[in-house]
């Protein structure tokens, strides 16, 4: 039987740490200090483990992580937030550009889509 935490089933033969990433807002860093926390061996496979560990986690994880849904509507919320005040970060959201200070005269391609580059604008004479 698949472990269900937070909407996600976790894959059973990875381990703990490793499976718990696969929800979303819960990081390596924060699997291992989540795991040391509550003295769960992050070695051990997700089959393995515990109903007891499983609950006390699932527990830990809804009551004080942030995840999935949650983070997801928080993150759209500041996103929301920065183009109505119209600061620079906002302005850049809108604007569909990068937003933490990448250089935009190459590159940025994934941002800010295809283009067509523009010629000299000089007609070409046709050889005879």
């Amino acid at each position: 039987m698949a472990a269900r935490i937070a909407g996600i089933n976790l894959p059973d033969e990875k381990r703990v740490e490793i499976a718990l990433t696969y929800i979303y807002g819960i990081g390596r860093s924060s699997s291992t200090a989540l795991l040391e926390e509550l003295n769960i061996d992050p070695n051990t496979k997700m089959k393995d483990v515990s109903e007891k560990e499983l609950n006390i986690l699932r527990e830990r994880i809804e009551k004080g992580i942030l995840t999935e849904g949650d983070l997801k509507r928080e993150s759209t919320q500041n996103i929301k937030r920065l183009k109505e005040v119209n600061c620079y970060r906002g302005v850049r959201h809108k604007l569909n550009l990068p937003v933490r200070g990448q250089r935009t005269r190459t590159n940025a391609r994934a941002k800010r889509g295809k283009r067509v580059t523009v010629g000299s604008g000089r007609i070409k004479l046709q050889k005879t």
